[in-house]
């Protein structure tokens, strides 16, 4: 049985995380869940989906503590937080998965220029693993740390990866449009993810500096082996839950749409969690609403020669609480898919 501790089991990606292990049958156990706001409170009193599930209260974090208690730290606490744990945690000898951007990025410059914050332990950044098993499977297995992809990234990656691959399109005309509920800014209301603001509405923001820009960047450039500049656009739309990413991209030759999903379904064949769907079949929310997997379709404009790649996923899930998951499983030699083989929820 492996113990699992999350720090800041509270929030919206902390709950999900709650929700897929409470029946995780490989032996993922919750061991600790502390939240400073809710400490001393039972868990199913602020999430009542999880009644019968988890009898469990909120504790406040003693650190230093951690090693007696769990084998394991999963934290869900926001950027520029988990950093100031990290280092202490793997001190005790504990694996960590990291929800934040703390450890994405791989130059600590870069991070410090989008994030506008002094990174306190660079050191550790070399030692992090990308948390996207779909790329870093074998590494994931053996990684102390571990950074859970961004959501828009997830999303973004699984939908250019096989092109990049194979060197079938033109590295300067990637262009990637996507659309995210509102859940994944988090439960603290804002202007933006206010329900009478965002309800029958939608609106870009943060065009041209969104923070997971050099995330998808770095990761589509490593695909490439070269450098790969993005624009990135994002969106709000009036839903709780789940991402949308289109990604624009030019083909080197022309290709068919039935030609360019045989590249695609040769190259996920053996991914559990991503749905390569047919000729015709564009991917909708609302087929993975509540899972891990990530449905990709696409269409090749033979007039521009211009590839549109849809990759759509939960932001709560495959864009942060089921990865976290499927990392989990990896690093523990469970079944990759344990507690996580369940359909999205239709209608």
């Amino acid at each position: 049985m492996i113990k699992v501790g999350i720090i800041g089991a509270s929030g919206y990606t902390g709950g999900e995380l709650l929700r897929f292990l409470v029946n995780h049958p490989g032996g993922l156990q919750v061991a600790l869940c502390t939240s400073e706001t809710y400490a001393g409170q039972r868990v199913d009193s602020l999430l009542p989906n999880l009644r019968g599930f988890l009898a469990r209260q909120f504790e406040a974090l003693d650190i230093d503590s951690l090693k007696e208690r769990v084998d394991v730290v999963v934290l869900a606490v926001p950027h520029k937080v988990a950093m100031a744990f990290v280092p202490q945690i793997l001190a005790q000898g504990l694996r960590v998965v990291d929800f934040s951007a703390d450890y994405r990025l791989r130059d600590a410059e870069t991070y410090q220029a989008w994030y506008h914050t002094q990174h306190t332990s660079p050191s550790l950044i070399r030692q992090a693993v990308y948390g996207l098993p779909e790329r870093y499977r074998d590494c994931i297995r053996t990684a102390h740390l571990v950074a859970n992809p961004g959501c828009y990234p997830t999303s973004a990656i699984l939908a250019a990866m096989p092109l990049l691959d194979r060197g079938l399109v033109e590295l300067d005309s990637l262009i990637v449009d996507a659309k995210s509920g509102i859940s994944g800014a988090g439960p603290k209301p804002s202007e933006n993810t206010h329900y009478p603001n965002r309800d029958a509405n939608v609106v870009a923001y943060n065009i041209g500096v969104h923070r997971h820009t050099p995330e998808i960047e770095q990761e589509l450039s490593a695909v490439a082996g070269k450098s790969i500049c993005v624009t990135f656009s994002p969106h709000l739309v009036p839903m709780t839950r789940g991402i949308l990413s289109t990604v624009y991209m030019r083909l080197t030759q022309e290709m068919s749409t039935e030609t360019v999903l045989d590249v695609y379904a040769t190259f996920y064949e053996k991914e559990p969690f991503v749905r390569v769907l047919p000729p015709g079949a564009y991917p909708q929310t609302k087929a993975v609403l509540g899972s891990n997997y990530c449905d990709v379709g696409l269409e090749v404009d033979e007039r521009t020669r211009r590839v549109v790649a849809m990759a759509t996923i939960d932001n709560l899930g495959k864009g942060a609480a089921g990865a976290v998951v499927q990392n989990l499983n990896l690093m523990f030699g469970f079944k990759e898919t344990d507690g996580l083989s369940v359909p999205g929820m239709m209608p």
